[in-house]
């Protein structure tokens, strides 16, 4: 059990499951809004509390973040509360007002969702004619008020291949890539998962990427899903090495006040509800988060256990782990396992 104290530094919160496409990817099946929605009035108060945790950055998303008829007031509050806030979104919303809007919060980041290197897969992909147009769009007014952007690009077996074309559209933007897979939840189809060698070849993408590139010409990097403990690549994570940081220095919050240690977890790690307790009771709460918080090297799956990162990485990604082995600390895509199960085959 950790005897030092936790405190969720980086809060995703899920604003609104309201949303205004259809991704075929998306692990919430996000769509229509939940039932009994966080107010205004709690929301603010959930971001007093956070703060007073010592929360640092609460990123908003949904669904669709800026269909909150609110959300412009959530993200001020943040900002006057002394944390950074990032606003995540499909791009469909931004226009010249967004933009006025935005510039008064001061963001750390917009992060838009572009999923493939030309209109017709993205479109597909996001099941809404016009959105790709809409996204570039939206990067151009973010890029020109100077507001700092990032995309996030999530891969699976019908937009891998177009990673080039995406590279080559963002470089020398000074747009921030992040590059995640797909997860087995939500309503994503299990058989359009990257295989390993799929894998194996976006992390090979990555690695040389970023060799190549400096970091002014192209910021990219791997999402908390991709790339652990590699044998023969370098880091191209965020975090190297840490591990899943569910209920550590993570949270989650969905937009009807339940809490997991990550939002992209599945609904059994549902720790409680903000709307029943207290956030601070919950995160100060010794007996929730337990497979992190109270981790053991002998909770590793099978193929882990000898690992000499295995303590340090947890057995990586646990919505990955659980989602395709139906056990915690199990992940199998780990690129040093690819290496031994693949490349020295």
């Amino acid at each position: 059990m950790f005897k030092k104290k936790l405190v969720p530094i980086h809060v995703v919160w899920e604003t609104t499951l309201n949303c205004n496409m259809n991704c075929m990817h998306c692990g919430s099946s996000a769509g229509t809004s939940r039932t009994k929605e966080l107010t205004t009035k709690e929301g603010l108060t959930l971001c007093k509390d956070l703060s007073e945790l010592g929360t640092k950055i609460i990123s908003l998303m949904g669904g669709e973040a800026l269909l909150r008829k609110d959300w412009n007031i959530l993200a001020n509050h943040i900002r006057d509360l002394g944390m950074n806030v990032t606003i995540m979104s499909n791009g469909w919303l931004i226009n010249e007002k967004t933009i006025s809007e935005l510039i008064k919060i001061e963001p750390y980041a917009v992060t838009i969702s572009i999923d493939g290197g030309i209109a017709k897969t993205h479109d597909s992909i996001r099941r809404l004619e016009g959105s790709f147009d809409r996204c570039i769009k939206s990067l151009e007014l973010l890029t020109n008020t100077n507001l700092p952007a990032t995309v996030i690009t999530t891969v699976h077996k019908q937009n891998y291949k177009e990673l080039p074309l995406l590279r080559d559209f963002l470089l020398n933007k000074g747009i921030a890539w992040q590059i995640q897979m797909a997860n087995a939840v939500g309503r994503f189809p299990k058989n359009l998962i990257l295989s390993k060698e799929d894998f194996y070849s976006v992390a090979l993408f990555i690695a040389s990427s970023r060799k190549t590139y400096s970091i002014k010409e192209l910021p990219v990097m791997g999402a908390h899903n991709f790339g652990y403990n590699s044998n023969i690549l370098p880091n191209i994570m965020i975090l190297p090495g840490v591990g899943c940081q569910a209920g550590l220095t993570a949270l989650g919050i969905q937009s009807d006040g339940g809490i997991k240690g990550c939002l992209s977890l599945p609904d059994e790690f549902i720790e409680g509800n903000i709307r029943k307790q207290k956030i601070s009771d919950l995160w100060n709460n010794p007996n929730l988060f337990s497979y992190n918080r109270n981790f053991k090297k002998e909770n590793l799956g099978e193929k882990c256990k000898e690992c000499k990162y295995g303590k340090r990485c947890k057995g990586g990604c646990l919505t990955v782990s659980s989602s395709l082995t139906g056990k915690n600390h199990s992940d199998p895509y780990c690129l040093q396992l690819i290496e031994k199960e693949i490349i020295t085959a």
